[in-house]
């Protein structure tokens, strides 16, 4: 076996800083797609530390509560109180046209 090679994997390794704090190793960070401001789930399993991602909001819902769009909802949800909304429309035609009037009355 003197020429065969044998693939070692290195574990990467992490110091615990002051405060318990660890950081990631980047390629840990990356494999799992986290974002500075996750959360993980930390518990003790067979004398060993087991991170896990945990998501408070899905990733595929985080646009619904990013800043803009919230501010956005609270505009219509307001322009929808103070009834600043046109339609239902019988078909796609009716709204183009309703559009095309708007859009003729703007300065």
């Amino acid at each position: 076996m003197p020429n065969q090679i044998i693939a070692r994997t290195i574990e990467p390794t992490v110091k615990i800083g002051p405060k318990h704090q660890i950081t990631i190793p980047a390629e840990v960070f990356k494999k799992l797609q986290l974002k500075e401001g996750d959360f993980l789930g930390a518990r003790v399993k067979d004398a060993q530390i087991v991170l896990k991602p945990k998501r408070l909001i899905a990733r595929d819902q985080e646009w619904f509560w990013a800043k803009e769009w919230q501010s956005k909802e609270r505009e219509a949800d307001e322009d929808i109180r103070a009834g600043r909304v046109s339609g239902p429309f019988a078909n796609v035609k009716d709204l183009i046209v309703h559009l095309d009037g708007l859009k003729k009355k703007r300065p």
